[in-house]
């Protein structure tokens, strides 16, 4: 299909984004672009959310995966199921009794203002590398299948985006971006499926031959019993629960949305929905998967991993499935960056700049940063998709959840200790603790054939790291005040 044919539907999906940006941000303030002024419809957020949690890197790098890990996915997902209940039922009641804009302030008020700057300052770091990571890995696969045959450069094309980006969010941020995201939300699950659909079609199997073939080819395996592998399922499965506490429940762009929400059972049931939508969605990627490696090497097509789905479809499926195609990958790619730079926004705004203390700014100077702000992130952005670029890494998923491991650790051991303790901090010492954790988790990972023998580390690096963090505040700890604990009551 012509490249220019596939830059005008580009065009005009992007402008109808805007349209929505426009219905939906007018009259918005601070609190629309932090909060969504307290009132969304947690059916829209659910159905949204399941757009941010996805993401690009899903989008093309599950499906990818299946080549070398078969289904083995499926032990993660199988432990977010749990880690979406814990969420549910043990955080989202501690946010809306102390009725949080940012997650954040919960450290201020139980373990003092160096945990809270520190749990700021980590999701800041997880969020900048880790959406910039999944921004870089879509606009490569559109560089690769549209702009470079215009002479396009890499850098025009995350400027462009950035900029589209901050067009539709500028002003209503949460209030519009639930709106936005529901509508990704619906093409990147119609992609999802057309595309299943179309393959299925071509293999001309039923879901269940299909399902026979890859097992036959070793691609429909989930479980791995061997202790040293980086597999193993109690690794993978108790993984999965700490990845969706820290990256969800523990992550201000997804609470952001879900405490936009009016009541804490609304909130609740938004939560659980994504639950179950997500299950059914990410058994669908790994189908898909399975569906591009039988059909590859009947086309000829030797990619693999995060080439194999853009390879088969834009160069061996009809034209209405490579439209389909482009509108879902870009469908992928806006929840995961608009989001994230909102957030970044607000945590920057509330949590560092103590935009809501500072007597000295009215309302109109408050907006003003705000959108300074915002504008700063998003040339962040670009700098980081650069430097991701300089890397290509060919597996994009691997490198986001290694960075999840690292930054999202300090996170787990702050909000484990203030929940799970009932100590207090000597507050100048937190950063030392939740710097030198990963550092030593660093040393650990490299160091590991000498120090673990053929043990090998995978996701669990993560609960390490929360541990190690969760030692050193105990060491630095004492016995807390009265008031200080009424907070987890």
């Amino acid at each position: 299909m012509s490249p220019v044919l596939l830059f005008c539907i580009l065009i005009g999906y992007f402008a109808l984004l805007l349209g929505v940006a426009w219905a939906t941000s007018r009259n918005a303030n601070n609190d629309s672009f932090f909060i969504g002024n307290k009132s969304s419809n947690w059916m829209l957020v659910a159905f949204g959310m399941v757009g941010t949690t996805l993401s690009g890197a899903t989008f093309i790098s599950v499906p990818g995966a299946v080549g070398k890990d078969a289904f083995g996915y499926g032990q993660i997902l199988i432990g977010y199921v749990f880690g979406y209940i814990a969420v549910a039922y043990i955080l989202l009641p501690l946010y809306y009794r102390l009725k949080l804009t940012s997650i954040y302030h919960y450290l201020d008020v139980r373990l003092g203002r160096r945990a809270y700057q520190s749990g700021a300052g980590f999701f800041i770091v997880s969020r900048l590398l880790g959406s910039t990571a999944r921004l870089y890995l879509v606009v490569n696969i559109l560089q690769a299948i549209i702009l470079d045959s215009l002479g396009i450069p890499f850098w025009v094309t995350t400027l462009v985006i950035l900029a589209m980006i901050l067009m539709y969010t500028y002003q209503g941020g949460v209030k519009t971006i639930v709106w936005t995201d529901t509508l990704q939300t619906s093409c990147m699950l119609f992609g999802l499926f057309a595309c299943v659909w179309f393959l299925l079609n071509e293999l001309g199997m039923s879901i269940p031959d299909s399902l026979n073939a890859m097992q036959s080819q070793g691609l429909a395996r989930i479980f791995t019993w061997d202790v040293d592998s980086p597999n193993f399922f109690w690794k993978q499965f108790v993984a999965g629960i700490f990845i969706v506490l820290t990256m969800t429940g523990m992550d201000q762009e997804m609470m952001q949305k879900t405490i936009s929400v009016k009541t804490l059972a609304d909130s609740q049931k938004n939560l659980l929905s994504l639950t179950a939508v997500l299950v059914v969605v990410l058994s669908s990627f790994l189908f898909l998967g399975g569906l591009l490696y039988l059909y590859a090497p009947l086309a000829g097509v030797a990619a693999t991993g995060d080439k194999i789905f853009p390879a088969v479809v834009m160069g061996h499926l009809p034209a209405a499935v490579q439209i389909i195609f482009l509108i879902a990958l870009v469908s992928a790619l806006f929840p995961s960056a608009d989001g994230a730079i909102t957030a970044l926004t607000s945590t920057f705004c509330i949590d560092i700049l103590g935009i809501k203390r500072r007597a000295d700014l009215d309302v109109a100077a408050q907006e003003r940063l705000r959108r300074h702000v915002h504008l700063g992130f998003a040339a962040l952005f670009l700098l980081l998709v650069l430097g991701f670029k300089w890397i290509d890494e060919p597996s994009m998923i691997v490198v986001i959840l290694k960075l999840a491991a690292y930054t999202y650790g300090p996170l787990l051991g702050l909000f484990a200790f203030g929940m799970l303790t009932k100590r207090g901090l000597t507050d100048h010492l937190v950063p030392f603790v939740t710097i030198g954790a990963p550092v030593l988790c660093a040393i650990l990972e490299f160091y590991q054939q000498y120090l673990l023998g053929s043990y090998r580390l995978g996701l669990e690096l993560l609960m390490v790291n929360g541990i190690l963090v969760f030692v050193g505040l105990y060491a630095i700890s004492h016995k807390e005040a009265a008031d200080k604990l009424a907070v987890t009551a």
